[in-house]
């Protein structure tokens, strides 16, 4: 159950992960990120033109940021709604729903607001679409990761396990968020804005909206 203190302390998340967002869009719509991301891109360039260990850091680097993309997330996403209907949970499979198609429409609006082109100083080592800013597959990985960890964490007494769910989210989002800057379809701005954003969202509608007050099965 998601006890007072526990809303409190993921609502502070999400307000520090909002801040941390604004900034960041802040320093990018005003050109103060410029240097940083550049440094950021070519620091997994050797030459600035390929990216190491390739094709075999390449192979596994494209499995880490299909965890973000759109097939993957979406079938994570699917298992976890049928997984709270399996247990009688319908109240918080809606509000999980709710959660991952309002971060789908916050994100796209953020994107056509921004209208970021992606990078060119380095070559695309897979294919993407679409303006730059935020990272899509970062935004959405932290949401959905963490949505369902934070979901199925407030159904467990046992705080290890909550703490493992959660962690366990937060490093797979940020493995796919590095993974778009490794790929050089994202300037790190943009793949850490995505991720704060997507975290944002996750914590907030969690904080807000999750009010367990029966275990599974009822």
């Amino acid at each position: 159950m998601l006890s007072p203190r526990s809303r409190r302390i993921t609502l502070a998340a999400a307000v520090l992960c909002w801040l941390g967002f604004a900034m960041i869009a802040w320093a990018v719509a005003t050109g103060h990120t410029a240097a940083f991301d550049k440094a950021g891109l070519l620091f997994w360039r050797g030459s600035g033109l390929h990216a190491p260990d390739a094709p075999r850091g390449l192979t596994m680097v494209r499995d880490i940021t299909a965890l973000g993309g759109t097939l993957l997330r979406n079938v994570f996403a699917l298992g976890a709604v049928a997984a709270l209907l399996f247990l009688r949970m319908k109240r918080e499979a809606a509000l999980f729903t709710l959660t991952v198609i309002g971060g789908w429409i916050v994100d796209g609006r953020l994107k056509a607001l921004f209208a970021r082109a992606r990078p060119d100083l380095v070559s695309h080592l897979t294919q993407a679409g679409g303006y730059s800013f935020p990272s899509g597959h970062s935004f959405n990985a932290a949401l959905i990761y963490l949505a369902m960890a934070l979901t199925f964490a407030a159904l467990t007494p046992r705080r290890s396990l909550r703490h493992t769910l959660i962690a366990s989210a937060v490093v797979v989002s940020m493995a796919v968020a590095w993974s778009r800057v490794w790929l050089g379809v994202h300037w790190p701005s943009d793949a850490i804005a995505g991720w704060l954003g997507g975290a944002g969202w996750a914590l907030t509608a969690h904080g807000l909206l999750h009010r367990p007050s029966r275990a599974p099965g009822r």
